[in-house]
């Protein structure tokens, strides 16, 4: 068999580079107490909310969700709750 080079370190770097994702899941419940400056905020900060919807989602996101889809983000509501996610962060939908 011949010889096989393979250069551990540089893959490393490579994959460090092509994962440096910011943020953090957020859960939260979604009930008109928090200002929706705080939801944006996060959402630009990087991080994916995960909130449970207490109410009329459509009321209750009114403040933030035509700004986080506006910037390129993502709301998916599924199941009681809404997924927000900021630019780049695809909710993948396809096995509903």
């Amino acid at each position: 068999m011949g010889e096989f080079d393979l250069d551990l370190r540089a893959v490393e770097e490579h994959i460090d580079e092509e994962f440096d994702i910011e943020g953090s899941i957020v859960l939260d419940v979604l009930d008109g107490t928090t200002p929706p400056e705080d939801r944006l905020e996060a959402v630009e900060k990087g991080n994916v909310l995960v909130l449970y919807v207490d109410g009329d989602v459509n009321e209750l996101a009114t403040g933030f969700a035509r700004h986080v889809k506006e910037s390129g983000g993502n709301l998916v509501h599924f199941r009681g709750f809404l997924i927000v996610a900021p630019p780049g962060v695809e909710v993948d939908t396809s096995r509903l």
